[in-house]
Order: structure tokens, then C-alpha cells, then sequence
């Protein structure tokens, strides 16, 4: 009779600490057939080492980079960071994250992206401050770019579009609606 190797299957906690992710996210990937799980009579996930190491050479963090279109998301909020670069290389983008205004524009400076997502409410140097430093060096519309931002209110929108931005999006978003919008301005 054959046993399996245990140190083959991890539980969902060792396979989020695997991936380096909460155990919600990778419930979602799992649920969403992203990640293959499988469960135990008594309904526990369990993941097998080799899918998850196949999984982040296609997409992790660290794994090989996608060939799809550079999308910078600068915003201050890690894990709401990690949330969207995740959904957008499932959608075939290649996302470089910035915690700050000064780090998105460093990042622009070695690797011009082709979209900028990017939050209205940072500490120091705010989301529309970032916008104007980006169209004074590049020029209006050179680099799309979609504001979001948690305060929205009618004028949101229209501020962000007089402003030169290409899109706005209110926070919480609707994930889907995020990615809808980067494949909208800059398809795949």
C-alpha cells in the first residue's frame, strides 16, 4: 500500500505562507480555479507543493515576468496593492507597485508604464499632485492614468477627467470594474 508524501500537500495556512498571501486570497484563487485544491473527507483544503510552485512561476511575486502591458499602481495601502497587482496579472499585465507619490515617480523614471493606476489620498504628495508632476514631464495623456480614491462624490469623476486623467474609480472598488477599466485603456 502506497502513502502519500505529506510534505507534498499543504494546509491553506502553510500554502498562504507559501505564496505569501493571506488565507482569504488564496481560498479566492482556489475558488476561482486559479490555484487547484483539493479536500479532505472532513472538507479541508489541502495544496499540493508542485501546483504552487507552478503557480508562482506563472504569476507570483518573484516568478517570471508577464509579457503584457506595465501597469503602475501607486498607492499607499500594501495589502489593497497587493489585492490589484494580483487581479491584473491574472489579466495578463505586468504591475510594478509604489507605497508613495516620490516612489511612483522613480518608477516612471526607470520604466515608463503604459497605464498608472493611482490613488487620490497619499500622505505627503497626493494623487493629484503626482498627476500634474507626471503631465509637466511628459506631457497630458502621454501615460494613462485612472484616479481612485474612498471620498467620491459627483464632482469626483469630472474632476479627475478635467484634470487630464483618463478614469476614475471610487473606493472599495469592485475588482472586476478596476481590471474592465486597464483593459479599456490599455488592452492585453
Amino acid at each position: 500500500m502506497a502513502f502519500r508524501d505529506d510534505s507534498e500537500w499543504l494546509t491553506l495556512g502553510q500554502a498562504a505562507r507559501f505564496l505569501g498571501v493571506a488565507q482569504s486570497t488564496i481560498r479566492k484563487w482556489s475558488d476561482a480555479g486559479k490555484v487547484p485544491a483539493f479536500y479532505t473527507p472532513g472538507g479541508h483544503r489541502r495544496y499540493r507543493r508542485s501546483d504552487l510552485e507552478t503557480f508562482l512561476d506563472r504569476s507570483g511575486p518573484g516568478g517570471k515576468p508577464k509579457g503584457g502591458p506595465l501597469v503602475l499602481l501607486v498607492d499607499d495601502d500594501e495589502k489593497l496593492r497587493e489585492l490589484v497587482r494580483v487581479n491584473l496579472e491574472f489579466a495578463g499585465y505586468k504591475v510594478r507597485e509604489a507605497g508613495s507619490a516620490e516612489e511612483g515617480l522613480s518608477a516612471i523614471e526607470e520604466a515608463k508604464p503604459d497605464l498608472v493606476l493611482l490613488d487620490v489620498m497619499m500622505p505627503q504628495t497626493d494623487g493629484w499632485e503626482m498627476l500634474r508632476k507626471i503631465q509637466d514631464q511628459y506631457g497630458a495623456g502621454a501615460i494613462p492614468v485612472v484616479m481612485f480614491s474612498g471620498k467620491v462624490d459627483e464632482q469626483a469623476e469630472e474632476q479627475a477627467t478635467s484634470r487630464g486623467a483618463q478614469g476614475f474609480v471610487g473606493k472599495p472598488f469592485d475588482l472586476q470594474q478596476l481590471v474592465d477599466k486597464t483593459k479599456q485603456l490599455v488592452p492585453v
